[in-house]
């Protein structure tokens, strides 16, 4: 009968092998002797073309940074069309060196010598792990990057629909491959993540580790790409023109979503050509009355800032789609116009884009550029403008120029794939949130990172969020910190501990008085540059809070609920130059599962550490 070593396990090789041994000593002479030259000819084979691979496997990532940096070069500015063209070529070329160098490392690493060896006990384990990786190398330079490279070059061609307009058609016909490539990353993730994870190889470790990681970026980055592939092309107009109000949020005075929404513009977009009709300040939405129903929850969460009803606290809340709700609803009070969505950025994703697209120039001819337009916007312009008025009138022109010159760029095919690679970026980390009127484009939106819905899924949850409550613009200068850490097991829960820090670095002195001026009118003595925040920490659902300290002291506080989460909210004073730091003890359900972290979009990052579980609490 004929032997398929790959559908035999160890055990019953070995077995078979014994009983021929004790049937006839003399006979199976030759085939010890066989067996012994197998096992230094598998050995041998394993090493040479383990190195072979190996240097493959380097020559693929080669092309693949190549390929990167082709793609996200900016273009020369005296570029033309056939370098464009060139720049496709190339693009396509590392494409095809990358599959065919990771194809052979796959090639290299399979048969049945890599099969025995990678099967021994526990000596075997690196091997699994090179096989392993090899694999899925192959699978995503074979079929995931083809279908990227060719949708990004179809898009970029500067015979597009509409000349110089997004090739919407193409875009569209793009969506059924860039799903399945989003199924070969996540089928990809799954096999690595069941590699091994600790060998008798460090080294092999660490490359097990970096393409787990790789791929837990990846996967959900191209679901990201196939979500837009079906959207845009509806969203862009394509079946009609679709309005949308674009909202400009400034996090120098911090809110939910990340800042408080100042200038915004209607965008109108059809069949794939944008325009930009009309720029307002939040000067215009003052006195509106919107009629929008968030429910009862929303309501005793927000109502006593008139969420609803006051447009700088329309986005207290860091769940998106309210804000979006409530602006939408605005806009139509104000205007008589119904919007088909609802977008949101701020000066740190203008930046990305004007990285993408070249500098822009206001009216008086001030340079807006990737590396000023985040200071420009929030703290040159209050240290420079005094009277309220005129600064924002400055900041609609900054947002004026930043939005015109994007749009210009947009119709540029050699600028184009460098603007899209950083839309690509803001829309997956959810610097740029996006909100549909549509029912199901809104279904997908918030399944997504540019939905910026606040999750109702079971996990472990931490969500660090400050509204501004003093109407100071001094959160350009807060620093924030959270650590979370994981303790033992209890009838009730898990244990967990969070300690979050609040630190005022601003200036004791040079800020005009417009940014430091305290809105809130506080009972008790304060000094220029003191800040007040509400601090809202989300947790995960179903968990209690035990206690609460502020500086080791007992904090008030208010609880709530939104969406699933206990929410707990607490007033903290945060003087210049000091710190503040607030700790909570909290019951949650158990599991050995690390949190999601909620990262709101303030000027500093939130600095977020997550310490690992001591074990012992597995889900009830």
């Amino acid at each position: 009968m004929p032997w398929t070593i790959h559908k035999l396990s160890d055990s019953t090789v070995l077995s078979h092998l014994t009983g021929l041994v004790r049937r006839n000593h003399r006979r199976t002479r030759p085939l010890m002797w066989a067996a012994a030259g197998l096992l230094i000819a598998v050995p041998g084979w394993v090493l040479v073309t383990g190195l072979y691979a190996r240097s493959e496997l380097l020559a693929a990532q080669h092309d693949l940074e190549t390929l990167r940096n082709t793609v996200t070069a900016p273009p020369s500015p005296v570029s033309t069309a056939g370098d464009a063209t060139d720049r496709g070529a190339g693009t396509e070329a590392a494409a095809r060196s990358a599959a065919a160098h990771a194809a052979r490392a796959h090639r290299l690493t399979t048969g049945p010598a890599w099969y025995v060896a990678a099967h021994l006990p526990r000596l075997g384990d690196p091997l699994e792990t090179v096989r392993g990786t090899a694999k899925a190398v192959d699978r995503l330079t074979g079929e995931v990057l083809p279908a990227v490279v060719r949708t990004v070059g179809n898009l970029t061609n500067e015979a597009g629909a509409g000349g110089g307009h997004l090739n919407l058609s193409e875009l569209r016909r793009a969506a059924p491959p860039l799903e399945q490539a989003s199924h070969q990353v996540a089928a990809a993730r799954r096999e690595a993540r069941k590699l091994p994870r600790r060998t008798w190889l460090p080294s092999v470790d660490r490359v097990r580790d970096q393409l787990v990681s790789r791929l837990d970026r990846l996967a959900p980055a191209m679901g990201d790409a196939a979500t837009g592939a079906r959207l845009l092309p509806l969203m862009l107009g394509m079946d009609g023109p679709r309005r949308f109000l674009v909202v400009f949020q400034n996090p120098a005075e911090s809110r939910g979503t990340g800042g408080m929404p100042g200038a915004f513009a209607m965008l109108t977009a059809d069949r794939g050509a944008l325009e930009l009709t009309h720029f307002g300040s939040d000067a215009e939405m003052v006195g509106a009355r919107p009629e929008v129903d968030l429910g009862s929850e929303f309501a005793a969460m927000y109502g006593r800032g008139d969420a609803v009803n006051t447009w700088a606290n329309s986005n207290m809340s860091p769940h998106f789609p309210y804000a979006a709700r409530i602006w939408s609803a605005t806009w139509l009070y104000q205007s008589g116009e119904r919007v088909d969505g609802v977008l949101a950025l701020d000066p740190a994703a203008l930046a990305r884009l004007l990285a993408a697209s070249g500098p822009a120039l206001t009216a008086d001819g001030t340079v807006v550029s990737a590396d000023n337009v985040v200071d420009l916007s929030e703290r040159t312009n209050y240290v420079t403008h005094t009277d309220q008025v005129k600064r924002k009138a400055y900041l609609l022109d900054v947002a004026r120029a930043a939005a015109g010159r994007l749009l210009t760029a947009a119709e540029d095919p050699q600028r184009r794939p460098s603007l899209l690679l950083g839309l690509y970026e803001l829309l997956g980390n959810g610097q740029v949130t996006a909100w549909s009127a549509h029912a199901k484009e809104q279904q997908e939106l918030e399944s997504r990172p540019v939905g910026g819905s606040l999750p109702r899924r079971p996990e472990p949850y931490a969500g660090l969020v400050v509204n501004n409550a003093a109407g100071t613009k001094l959160d350009y200068y807060l620093d924030r910190t959270l650590d979370w850490y994981p303790s033992r097991c209890t009838a009730d829960g898990r244990e967990v501990t969070v300690k979050a820090v609040f630190s005022n670095g601003a200036p004791s002195a040079g800020l005009p008085t417009y940014v430091t001026d305290r809105l809130d009118k506080p009972p008790y003595p304060t000094r220029k540059g003191d800040n007040r925040l509400l601090v809202s920490y989300f947790a995960t659902g179903g968990a209690d809070l035990v206690k609460a300290a502020l500086d080791g002291r007992p904090a008030l506080l208010t609880p709530g609920v939104e969406r699933g989460h206990p929410v707990y909210t607490f007033d903290v004073e945060v003087p210049a130059g000091s710190s503040r730091t607030l700790t909570l003890h909290l019951l949650e359900p158990p599991t050995d599962q690390g949190p999601i972290v909620f990262h709101q979009r303030l000027p500093r990052p939130l600095r977020a550490r997550v310490h690992p579980s001591p074990g012992g609490c597995p889900a009830a």
